[in-house]
């Protein structure tokens, strides 16, 4: 199993349509894929899921079918987490749903993080929450890889959520906030990584099943860049250039040849150009862009595009595939 998390401290980048669009990528090459919406927005679970059936997940007080159910045990001090339950969203694609009151947990994940250090049993258990969930839904669907949406900030949350991570991946956007966030993304991870091997060795329940914490960098997605004749228009040009110095300097403590682009940066696993009036249709048949058929209204160019998009995914999934060490396809 391989668990990979998208993450930027920066909002607005593509992150959740980046995660929705490489699961129906790989599932749709044969990988069993758990997707684990655990950014509190639940943008993602509203990607997968109609309107009515988001009413009966969330209409409910007790949030039975969301990872709440599972998290609510810990979150009352009455007991451990429960297996969440789970969403078949495609043949191969498990969703566990996101809930907008999970939020609700920051505090507490914040409060148990130093406890740990105490060799508080309890804090480990709240601490490992995420892992646990997601290994849980792994063992109970068989899946080969696990994608992790998280939202954008550096809170508690997405600390728990990140230690669960084998690798991560960068979203970025080609504009100064997203080159700032890499100056706060890159030292918050190595703090993470580090803080929680300190944590590690305080354990007393060896049989407790506890992330790694890895969070191997393993590369950025430039996202929605415009392009003319097949280049980036000159707005993102200057942005572009300094994306790969940068992702070396804050994230991977190296330095870059200053004649280093995007276009022959190893870690840089792609650029996905901004597909204009495709994602609207997709989203309104609810299927990913390279999906959609001329039935859905994508004629002309519009199929073009689509067969285009289809082109990048693969791409992508694959250089990920390789970051990561899955198997080929």
């Amino acid at each position: 199993m391989k668990t990979i998390a998208f993450f930027n401290n920066k909002g607005g980048v593509g992150k959740t349509t980046l995660v929705y669009h490489l699961a129906w990528m790989f599932a749709d090459n044969n990988f069993p894929v758990v997707v684990a919406d655990l950014d509190p927005q639940s943008n993602l679970t509203s990607m997968f899921l109609d309107e009515s059936r988001l009413e009966d997940l969330w209409g409910e007080d007790e949030h039975r079918q969301t990872l709440m159910w599972s998290l609510e045990p810990i979150l009352e001090g009455t007991g451990d987490i429960r297996t969440p339950p789970v969403e078949r969203v495609g043949e191969n694609i498990s969703l566990i749903v996101g809930d907008l009151t999970l939020s609700t947990f920051e505090d507490k994940l914040s409060s148990q993080w130093p406890l740990c250090l105490s060799r508080d049993r309890a804090a480990f258990r709240i601490t490992s929450a995420f892992h646990r969930m997601i290994e849980a839904v792994v063992n109970q669907t068989g899946a080969e890889l696990v994608l992790i949406d998280v939202g954008p900030n550096l809170g508690a949350i997405n600390r728990s959520v990140l230690i669960a991570a084998d690798h991560v991946v960068i979203p970025l956007a080609p504009d100064l906030f997203s080159l700032q966030g890499l100056r706060n993304l890159g030292p918050t991870l190595r703090d993470w990584r580090e803080e929680w091997g300190e944590r590690l060795k305080k354990n007393v329940e060896p049989r407790l099943s506890l992330p790694k914490g890895l969070m191997t960098p393993e590369g950025y997605v430039v996202m929605q860049h415009a392009v003319r004749l097949d280049r980036p228009v000159r707005a993102y040009e200057k942005w572009m250039k300094r994306i790969p110095i940068e992702y070396r300097k804050s994230v991977l403590e190296e330095g870059a040849d200053s004649l280093l682009t995007v276009d022959n940066d190893p870690y840089c696993l792609a650029q996905l150009k901004h597909y204009r009036s495709l994602m609207p249709m997709a989203m309104e048949v609810r299927k990913p862009m390279f999906m959609l058929k001329p039935a859905d209204g994508a004629i002309g160019s519009h199929q073009q595009a689509a067969v285009t998009c289809y082109q990048d995914f693969i791409a992508l999934a694959r250089q990920i595939g390789a970051h990561t060490g899955l198997r080929k396809f």
